[in-house]
């Protein structure tokens, strides 16, 4: 079989690039430089700075060239890549048509913080705020199951901007988006950290006046990159009252109010409050301890946004991506209801 540079782009074009969906042909990230000798191919691909993606599709293109061409091409260790110019005024003003900028954070798993940032997204779009919502949880998104939206892939406008999935009048973002559905992403904290940069800098996210960043659980990496990336105008930390997960919040606040970091703290949310049987909902049942978090709050001189209690249908709703607050009624829905109502974030967007 005789190999032409037009072969080579023909099998090209079945690999597509993760964050847009376009191939790599379309996407323009094949350069100009194919070069063909016998069976041996050889070609660069045309990447922005840090993709994490690149080792990824040099692998990729690798494969469509010996399934498309044969078997016997001389393909591996000749696909490079080669970085494109940063553009300095893009990546100078990330989100500039964003008034707030807020990172909701946890410090450890499981206290419900995906949860608490999915229904006060939806909380304050009825509102009437206009709201975008960053699953920043590489290695366990959870929002695009928590909106129904597992099987959406993004695309790409006419400048080659990402353009966030949009549901119940929110603008979501997730890795989950680009990876197979179960997958385990397995990358290392550089990779993660630049797939987090490419979701925040190069997305169409608009005019927006509340953009929440739901964070990993802990302190990582990719809380130095987000700060590092935008200026954010705050965070939200949420807690159960146990004692342990008090302890862990105490390390999430310390984080942000670090030197080096130097975010406020706007506020504490108590997930998991309570718990009220259907047959007795007046009586509250205080199993994972009480008074905790707002002690933490007083002591911190903080507000203590709002009490979240435990009912069934939460975790019902947010598996069937519905979150809890589309509807009306229930303690769940009020609670979440008043902190999107309170003076904090009403200032906060009309500043």
């Amino acid at each position: 079989m005789t190999i032409y540079p037009a072969l080579v782009l023909d099998a090209l074009k079945q690999v597509r690039y993760p964050a847009t969906g376009k191939n790599l042909v379309e996407s323009g990230m094949v350069a100009d430089n194919i070069r063909i000798d016998g069976n041996k191919v050889e070609f660069s691909l045309l990447l922005k700075p840090r993709d994490p993606f690149a080792a990824s599709l040099v692998k990729a293109a690798e494969q469509a060239i010996l399934t498309y061409l044969g078997e016997d091409v001389r393909i591996k260790g000749n696909v490079k890549v080669e970085y494109l110019p940063e553009n300095k005024s893009e990546q100078e003003k990330p989100l500039s048509k964003v008034k707030c900028r807020l990172a909701i954070a946890s410090g450890k798993g499981g206290v419900g913080k995906s949860t608490v940032s999915a229904n006060l997204a939806v909380a304050l779009a009825k509102q009437g705020y206009k709201v975008g919502l960053l699953d920043a949880d590489i290695f366990g998104p959870s929002i695009p199951k928590m909106f129904g939206v597992e099987d959406a892939r993004p695309v790409a406008d006419d400048e080659g901007r990402i353009v966030p999935i949009e549901k119940y009048g929110i603008k979501l973002l997730s890795i989950g988006f680009f990876v197979n559905t179960g997958s385990a992403v397995v990358w290392r904290g550089a990779m993660a950290s630049n797939a987090i940069k490419q979701l925040i800098t190069e997305a169409a996210w608009g005019d927006l006046d509340f953009f929440l960043i739901d964070l990993p659980p802990g302190t990582s990496d990719i809380h130095l990159t987000i700060v590092q990336t935008i200026q954010l105008d705050g965070a939200i930390v949420v807690c159960t009252p146990q004692q342990v997960a008090i302890a862990d919040a105490v390390k999430a606040i310390d984080m942000f109010e670090n030197d080096k970091i130097n975010v406020p703290v706007i506020g504490l949310i108590e997930n998991m409050a309570w718990f009220s049987t259907p047959d007795m909902p007046g009586k509250k049942y205080y199993i994972f301890g009480r008074g905790g978090v707002e002690k933490l709050a007083e002591e911190r001189g903080m507000a203590l946004l709002g009490r979240i209690p435990i009912e069934e249908n939460v975790c019902e709703s947010s598996d069937a991506g519905t979150p809890l607050c589309l509807g009306s009624g229930g303690d769940v829905v009020q609670a979440f209801d008043n902190v999107a109502k309170s003076n904090i974030f009403a200032q906060i967007s009309h500043k």
